[in-house]
């Protein structure tokens, strides 16, 4: 495992982290708690020191199941949770529900005692949209978090560059989580860039395009009830990138599997600090975590990856 510093925060992380969206188990199939203890003691086995989760993620089960790995290496694990979506993922409506510091404060305490911890190394703002009122309260609330030592470094999780912008608006954003992979690489044009000048550390959501990139799909698979991707293969985009996913296929050996090429490439942009694939299994993990030994993409590889996914997607 190969490890890279958080941007300008100094916290020195494993390029490949563990995402613990799915081991929630209310947005991706079935899925075992021991199955997902498993698979994070693995992945920490592995040379994982990252571990990326949110107070939203089962209504707060990803990170109790995090809590438990914790218990005895807590000070060896570099911890990211996010808040902010409690209450709004239930209210279509988007009225402000974080309008105010204080609520901002509370939810990270309620994710501190599912944590069973007493700080947090890396906190977002999991709102991606761009709320005048409720970005006030997460800067304030931010700023008194890191001033009390309960909060090591803060972040957004959006992929919009206006965003971004008014979150560092005083140039204290210390990390941006976004969605980027060989599928979608729209954070290329602002964000990336934008990062980089600044030295804000970047973890990447989505690497493998929720599972498309690990090239174990085809437009005649299925997704149960309850997982995100179910109706997916009913839409055109599906079926496109698909088609762009086997076009990039001969990039791919026995030494480097698709998915292994996806998460390569995202760590390949110079701003990236590190990628978190999710995983369900121990066997998910240590294909995942094996990308970081595996041959760097070359630049005859970028040309064939430019022809196939240059337009932003």
């Amino acid at each position: 495992m190969h490890y890279r510093t958080l941007g300008k925060t100094g916290i020195e992380i494993s390029e490949i982290g563990f995402g613990a969206w799915a081991i929630g188990g209310d947005a991706w199939g079935p899925v075992e708690d021991t199955s997902s203890i498993r698979a994070m003691e693995r992945a920490l086995e592995l040379g994982v020191n990252f571990i990326d989760t949110a107070d939203v993620y089962g209504d707060g089960h990803s990170e109790t199941l995090v809590a438990r790995v914790l218990r005895g290496r807590r000070d060896r694990v570099v911890v990211a949770t996010k808040g902010g979506l409690m209450g709004h993922h239930r209210d279509p409506r988007r009225e402000p529900v974080y309008d105010r510091p204080e609520k901002v404060v509370h939810a990270f305490e309620e994710s501190l005692r599912r944590l069973e911890t007493d700080y947090i190394d890396v906190y977002f703002d999991h709102i991606w949209w761009n709320d005048q009122r409720e970005t006030d309260a997460f800067l304030t609330a931010f700023a008194r978090l890191k001033q009390e030592g309960r909060v090591r470094a803060v972040g957004v999780s959006t992929d919009d560059p206006a965003y971004v912008e008014a979150f560092d608006r005083d140039g204290t954003l210390d990390v941006v989580q976004l969605d980027y992979s060989l599928l979608n690489r729209r954070a290329e044009d602002r964000v990336l860039p934008y990062c980089q000048e600044r030295g804000i550390g970047v973890v990447v959501r989505g690497p493998l395009r929720m599972g498309l990139l690990t090239g174990k799909f085809t437009s005649d698979s299925t997704f149960p009830e309850g997982d995100v991707r179910h109706g997916w293969p009913r839409e055109a985009w599906y079926r496109e990138q698909l088609e762009k996913t086997e076009r990039l296929r001969p990039l791919t050996s026995a030494e480097r599997s698709m998915g292994q090429l996806a998460l390569r490439f995202v760590l390949n942009h110079p701003a990236v600090s590190a990628a978190i694939p999710g995983g369900k299994t121990a066997e998910q993990v240590e294909q995942n975590v094996a990308a970081s030994a595996r041959p760097l993409v070359t630049d005859e590889d970028l040309a064939l990856i430019e022809h196939v996914t240059g337009e932003a997607t």
